[in-house]
Order: C-alpha cells, then structure tokens, then sequence
C-alpha cells in the first residue's frame, strides 16, 4: 500500500490515534487484509478488522478439530467395538502429520521472509516455560520409545498402528520443541491467516493428544491384566491370551511407562499455552513503551527467613517422599506411609496459605499502581492459574464425597479429608496472591541503589588507608642502597611476602565489602518489600518440592484404594488423569508467578 494512497484517503479520529502509534517506516508493515473488509476507508481500521476476522476463523477451525476428536474419543471409550483405538490413533496421526508440515513450512519459510518478525514479545516464552517444555519432551519421547519396545516384545499380537503412532509421535514432539524454543516470542508479520490456523490446528491437536491420554485406560488394564496372567502361568494355570515371554523386560517397560505417563500429559498442556500466546501475537506490532528499557532480573537480595525456611521445608519433604517411594514400590504399602505423607501436606499448606493472605494484605497496603499495559502474556498466566487449580480442586471435591459417604472418623480417611480442604483453600489463597502482584508495577529502586552505592563507598574507602601503607612501606624498601646477594634474597621473600599479604586483604576487603553491601541493601528495603520477598521464595520452594512430590513415583491419590473402591477403576483413573497433570502444571506455573512477584516486588 503505498503512502500517498493511505494520505490521501479520509479515516476517522479513532483511526488517526492509531496510526501516530504505528511506527513511521510503514514500508516495512505488512497490514492485514481480508476480503470481507475490502472498502474500510482507513488501512488501520481494515487490518484491525481482519486481525478479528482471522482469529476468528482460526478459532473455528481448531473448534471443529477438536469436536471431531472429542466426538471419536467419546465414541472409543463408550462403543469401542464401532470406533476402535486404532481408527484413533490413525485420526490423530494424520493430525500430527499436517502439523508437521506447517511448522517445517513455518521454519523454512514463513520465519525468513523479508520482514517476517519485526517485534518479538519480550513477556512470551520465558526460560522456564521452554525449559520445561524441552524437559517434558524429553520424557515424552522416553515415554514413546517404551511404548514401542513393549510392542516390539509381543510383536505377534500387535499391529503396525501401536508402532506407527509412538513413532510419529516421537517426530512431532521433537520439531514442536524445536519450534517453541526458537520462536515462541515471534510477533509474525507476514502470511497472518495461515500462521493463525496452523498454530491453532497445533493446539488442537496437543488437545486431543492431551484428552486421549486423561481417557485411555486401556494400556495401563492390559498391564494389570499381564500380570494377573504371569500370576496364574506361575501357579500352574495356563492360559492361551498373549503375554510377555521376558517378565523382567515387561516390568522394565511397564513401570517406566507408567512412571512418565504424567509428563506426557504436562508436555501438552504447556505446548498448548506457549501456542495460545503466539497465535496472539501473530500480527502484533509492539510499540516503543511497551518494550520494557531495563529487564528485571533475579537476585537473592533482601530475603533470609524465606530461604532458610523453604530449604528446610524441601529437606523434610524429600525425606518424606523417599520413604513413601520405598513403602508404597513394595508389594504390600504400609497404610503408616500414607499417614506420614497426609500429615507432611496437613502442616505445609496452612503454612503455605497463611503466608499467601499475608502477601495479599501487604498488597493491599502498599502504594504501587496497577499496571495496565496490554500483555497478553500476563493475561494467559491469569487464565491458567485459575484454570490448573480448577484440576486440583476437582479431585479435592471427589475425594471429599467418598471419604464422607464412607468413614469419615477413621484415621486415614480424616487425615485424607483435612488435606482436600487445606488444598482448595491453598490453591485460592495462593492465586489471589500471585494474581494481584502480577498486575502490581515494578518498585522504582533509584534511591536503594544510592543507598548500596553509599555503602560500597565508604567501605572502599574506609580500606584504601591500609593499602597505602602498604605500598609506602613498598616504596621505601626500594629507595635504599643496593644490597648485597644475601640482602637481595631477603629483600625478595619479604616482597612475595608482602604481595601475599595484599591479595589476602584484598580477597577479605572484597567479603567484606560484598557482606556490607547485602547487609545496607537488607536494611533499606522497606518492610513490606522485604515480607513480600521472603513469603515470595518460600512458596517459590514450598511449590518446587509439591511439584516434585507430585510428578514422580507412586501417587497416593491412585495407590490408597479409597476413591477407586468408591467410584471404580475407570472413573476414577479419568478423574486422576484428568486433575493430577494440572496439578503438576499448576506447580509448575505458580512456581514462575511468584518468581515474577518476587523480582517485581
């Protein structure tokens, strides 16, 4: 569109605010066009309108996916004999191979247009959100590779499907990775509709993927079902169904398989948020002010009881957690172990929300601004903290119902009881805390910086005096007469050894210096930004060791017996399917909220 044209024609007030927004090399701007909004007089007004016209279009098309997905899944689990697993698996690998080919075209193509990223999204993609998508994939091709070795075991009663699936799955979740590490902060300007629908046919997909893996419980009955069949062979019963003929190999493969099964449903559910936030950003051309001229980093700065607490709270937890691990693997679980790992949760989460009202009340107290820059990065956080809780909450909700329709009095159902309603209060009163200091400004530290300059001033100079004399005493020993050899040799040893003394005072001045400075900075923080840090990081851990409580080993939610003797092996696999991979990404998620209300804070 050339400029004259755009001059020449007549746009509206509103139009004209937009445009003194947009940078002034329109050459390089490729706007939106659609042909629904052909005759807008104002350029901006048309690429507004076809940026709404292509999400919308896009969402529905990944609607339709995802409809026609859940409508076969449905169909698998309710009439298995008319829409068979392998009819699935084939719907969602012909899925994954259409999503393989627009990002390869994305990579190749579409990314090194002229002009193609002219803005990339400083809040998308944080180092910890692609850190753990590579970490999930890495598990999920794990996952995959032990699926296909126990197929190729009893290669003689499976098809090729149970080995084309895992293996074209294993190339998706490879280039996905690939892909969000390199371009999850892109803001792309050029081919707008396609790169919308491509990455909303993505996110259908890991949808389905992740639906696939709450629902399917065929896998893990056909592990229980092996070894009830081992079980009767050893006792003299022969059967004539498919087993393994390697017990030891089968174990190997089932017990790796279910210990990552969660992280496969983990690795879609975080694609599927780095997606969102780039299918936001296609088209979105990113303003002076809103780059941010100084980037907040981490530093353990103004914080003591927070860590000293947190580590001593993960200490404990990871003895606990080793100790279930050690019960709960053997052949019988001790029902002291479930005790000993409720009461752990029962005396950390009002902890943990304790410290969460608190950090609301300081909020509230506090004189900072909201800030109300677009971000929708910022937005996507909100949105998935609320919704990984609801996953939490859900199981919490089941669990409650059956322990009360049942015994309530009893030891290990009280104890499961008080941990379900600790936990929905934790979650709430943990997201109105990170929520709120999401949407805080940053603290201006200009006058704390001068107050740290201040005191490494006057520490330098409190300590050049020794130096000097140093030096002096140096000087003098070099303005005498020359020595003799012996003098020489004494004169030598009493410079190395003067030279020693100097880089051990300046090793200590440098302590010192560092340990003085820490100690200014401690003390000018206000006390609100000092309980905000320190509550900050103590959840910070306190989530970490949640996290990993939750993502390996044994469950107890799943090995205690209670909601599955009340609900049924099926539905209440779903159920946990369902709620503890949100859990876990919920963990996860909080962990980088707080982090961020640490650093803002």
């Amino acid at each position: 569109m050339s400029g004259s044209k755009v001059s020449g024609q007549k746009s509206c007030h509103h139009c004209k605010s937009k445009s003194e927004a947009t940078p002034s090399d329109t050459s390089t701007i490729h706007y939106e066009k659609f042909w629904l909004y052909r005759h807008c007089s104002s350029v901006q007004q048309r690429d507004r309108q076809a940026q709404k016209a292509g999400q919308l279009f896009s969402g529905l098309l990944a609607m339709n996916v995802v409809f026609l997905g859940c409508a076969f899944i449905s169909s698998m689990i309710f009439n298995h004999v008319a829409i068979t697993r392998a009819e699935v698996w084939i719907l969602l690998s012909i899925l994954k191979v259409l999503c393989l080919c627009w990002i390869i075209y994305y990579l190749l193509g579409t990314s090194r247009q002229p002009h193609a990223v002219l803005h990339r999204d400083s809040h998308a993609g944080p180092i910890w959100i692609r850190g753990s998508v590579l970490l999930f994939g890495c598990f999920s091709i794990l996952l995959n590779v032990f699926q296909i070795g126990y197929s190729a075991i009893l290669i003689q009663c499976k098809s090729g499907v149970e080995f084309m699936f895992p293996s074209i799955e294993i190339l998706f979740i490879g280039t996905q990775a690939f892909f969000l590490w390199h371009h999850s902060k892109d803001c792309i300007q050029v081919q707008h509709n396609f790169t919308r629908c491509g990455l909303m046919l993505t996110i259908a997909t890991n949808l389905l993927l992740w639906l696939l893996s709450v629902t399917n419980d065929t896998i893990h009955m056909e592990f229980e079902s092996q070894l009830r069949e081992v079980e009767q062979r050893f006792a003299g019963n022969e059967t004539t169904s498919c087993t393994c003929p390697n017990t030891t190999i089968c174990k190997v493969f089932q017990k790796g398989y279910i210990l990552l099964y969660p992280f496969n449903t983990e690795y879609c559910l975080v694609c599927c948020s780095v997606l969102y936030v780039m299918w936001k950003n296609v088209g979105r051309r990113i303003s002076h002010h809103h780059i941010p001229h100084i980037k907040p980093r981490f530093k353990l700065q103004g914080v003591v009881f927070g860590p000293l607490l947190g580590v001593s709270t993960v200490i404990i937890g990871i003895c606990v957690f080793m100790m279930y691990q050690i019960q709960a693997t053997g052949s019988v679980a001790n029902r002291q172990v479930f005790v000993m790992y409720y009461s752990y949760y029962i005396v950390l989460l009002p902890l943990m929300s304790v410290g969460a009202v608190l950090g609301t009340i300081i909020h509230a107290l506090e004189k900072r601004e909201l800030d109300t820059l677009k971000n929708p990065t910022r937005s996507l956080d909100v949105i998935l903290l609320m919704g990984a809780a609801l996953g939490q909450i859900g199981m919490c909700h089941f669990s409650i119902v059956a322990l009360v329709a049942t015994d309530p009095r009893e030891l290990l159902n009280s104890l499961i009881l008080s941990y379900s309603v600790l936990l929905i209060f934790q979650n709430i009163t943990q997201n109105v805390f990170i929520i709120d200091g999401l949407h805080r400004q940053r603290f201006v530290a200009a006058t704390e910086a001068r107050h740290t300059g201040h005191a490494g001033q006057h520490v330098v100079a409190s300590e050049v005096p020794g130096e000097e004399k140093i030096t002096t005493s140096s000087k003098q020993h070099h303005t005498q007469t020359p020595p003799s050899k012996e003098e020489e040799m004494e004169e030598h040893n009493h410079e190395a050894y003067n030279q020693r003394r100097v880089s051990v005072m300046e090793l200590g001045q440098e302590i010192r210096k560092a340990s003085l400075s820490y100690i200014h900075s401690y003390s000018h923080l206000s006390w609100k930004r000092r309980a905000l840090r320190e509550i900050s990081f103590f959840l910070v851990l306190c989530n970490i060791i949640l996290w990993i409580m939750h993502t390996f080993g044994a469950h107890p939610v799943f090995e205690n017996g209670l909601e599955k003797s009340f609900y049924g092996y099926s539905t209440w696999f779903a159920i946990v399917n369902f709620g503890l991979p949100l859990g876990v990404f919920y963990r996860m998620h909080s962990v980088g909220g707080l982090l961020e209300v640490y650093i803002t804070a």
